[in-house]
């Protein structure tokens, strides 16, 4: 791995931590374009997110529909609006399903030619996932949004695709949904671009696994651990961890690696090829799931019961160094390690991960100790699966609390400004920061509880008025003083 990892890497970086879901427009609007100032003034050159695509209903980007295609709910409903083609509009913004369902009428009535022949090389160069997910889309829409696995048999995966023609419906359904991408990959590009002229790269997100209810295990459930009628034969997790006693069971399906390989992995070299599309630096989240998997019974009610089953990592990045070259990867490493998985991260030269929250248990040896840390890594005062710093911090003794300092060397800064010096201060080449605590925000501003549904769980997002006037320049002068500018 070369050239292109040198290139970003090669310096120490500063970066925010912040979906785009957690704007104050929740979008791809004007609030992302001011964030991104807000960025360059802070001297902030990494802005990382969580995973794009479409969500089910409980809005994790971590169990998408696709792993190809964008969130219609991202667009920006008053870009949209603005295009010349859309002409007067009197529609609600807040409706966006509406606003998507109009937007596809006027540009079918209304765009010039030069967009629709935009539109059409979009289809063409993106149809190798498109055309599946527009007809899945389609199909769920007709099935009032229930899982494939519970449509008629007859719905089901390629066996429909094989009966030929589709009605009008569906028709109309598809080029809606394929219109939908088309707006939302315009509207990113011009979002990447314009934090790329700034000199801020987006660094992306990518789940090892895919939804059970999604486009990919549809179209491929050769692909998956499903029986012939869509159903989990086996299923995706983690063993009792930091974050669960029980662990987590994902519902994910695993892979079945075997077949992935015989066809020389092209559906991964697609997956990257899209990610390489959308972003500069793309994180391989639960990255030790390609060496070994958490492999769960199919129906089981916790975790506990599984067994790590060896998977191809070496060959597939083999496959991805013969095909794209360097790659600009990092390895998401928490959790359960062991020397195999550490070795596959070493071979391929990814940065891996260090998380300040996870620091101060244990022994010296603790590798998320400051003084363990390694230049070839990310540091993080914690991700969206942790609670913010001061929610963390509170929530610990007061014996504890004091350990953290001493570890910290007492530092004149209370927290979360302590924490946050001392992730800039690190030897890792990029430094990120959670907004919130960067809002000094407590436990309300905590984006994820793994293991938990039933809760507020994705919804968190920050106000302009949160954001105080110094912030930037505070962050620019702890940028600086470490040589992160």
């Amino acid at each position: 791995m070369g050239r292109v990892k040198d290139r970003l890497f090669r310096r120490r970086r500063g970066g925010i931590l912040l979906h785009v879901t957690s704007l104050p427009g929740s979008n791809l609007g004007i609030d992302a374009y001011r964030f991104v100032d807000f960025l360059a003034e802070a001297g902030i050159t990494v802005w990382q997110i969580l995973p794009l695509g479409p969500t089910h209903e409980d809005l994790s980007p971590y169990q998408c529909l696709s792993v190809h295609a964008g969130n219609p709910k991202l667009i920006s409903l008053q870009f949209l609006v603005e295009e010349p083609w859309f002409g007067v509009y009197d529609i609600d913004l807040s409706d966006c399903g509406d606003a998507l369902w109009q937007g596809y009428r006027r540009f079918t009535l209304y765009a010039s030619q030069a967009i629709r022949a935009e539109f059409a090389a979009f289809c063409r160069e993106q149809a190798f996932w498109l055309e599946d997910y527009v007809l899945f889309q389609a199909l769920r829409e007709t099935q009032d949004n229930a899982p494939w696995f519970e449509w008629p048999q007859k719905l089901r995966g390629h066996v429909f695709k094989e009966l030929g023609a589709v009605g009008q419906e569906l028709e109309t359904l598809m080029d809606r949904n394929r219109f939908e991408q088309f707006i939302f990959f315009r509207q990113w590009s011009r979002l990447k671009n314009y934090a790329n002229g700034h000199g801020v790269l987006i660094f992306g997100d990518m789940p090892i696994f895919v939804a059970h209810d999604s486009a990919d295990v549809w179209a491929r459930p050769e692909y998956f651990t499903v029986d012939r009628g869509g159903r989990l034969t086996a299923m995706a997790g983690v063993p009792p961890d930091y974050f669960s006693a029980t662990g987590q069971c994902w519902g994910n399906p695993l892979y079945q690696w075997d077949r992935l390989e015989d066809d020389g992995f092209s559906w991964w070299l697609e997956r990257v090829r899209t990610q390489l599309k959308l972003c500069d630096i793309i994180r391989i989240d639960h990255f030790r799931g390609l060496e070994s998997y958490w492999e769960i019974p199919a129906g089981s009610k916790t975790a506990v019961k599984g067994r790590w089953v060896k998977a191809p990592g070496e060959a597939l990045f083999r496959a991805l160094e013969d095909s794209y070259g360097s790659l600009p990867l990092v390895a998401e490493d928490l959790g359960v390690i062991t020397p195999a998985v550490d070795a596959l991260r070493d071979q391929f030269h990814l940065p891996g991960m260090k998380v300040l929250q996870f620091a101060f248990e244990g022994g010296p040896d603790n590798p998320y100790l400051p003084e363990n840390h390694l230049e070839n890594c990310v540091v993080y005062t914690g991700t969206h699966d942790n609670d913010t710093i001061l929610g963390w911090f509170n929530s610990l003794s007061e014996d504890k609390r004091h350990h953290v300092y001493e570890c910290l060397g007492f530092p004149a800064e209370p927290m979360p400004w302590a924490l946050i010096e001392c992730a800039f201060q690190s030897v890792a080449k990029h430094a990120v920061v959670p907004m919130q605590d960067l809002l000094e925000l407590g436990s309300e501003g905590r984006m994820n509880l793994p293991g938990m549904i039933e809760n507020n769980n994705w919804r968190w997002h920050f106000n302009w008025p949160q954001v105080k006037p110094d912030l930037a320049a505070r962050i620019r002068y702890l940028v600086s003083h470490y040589g992160r500018l």
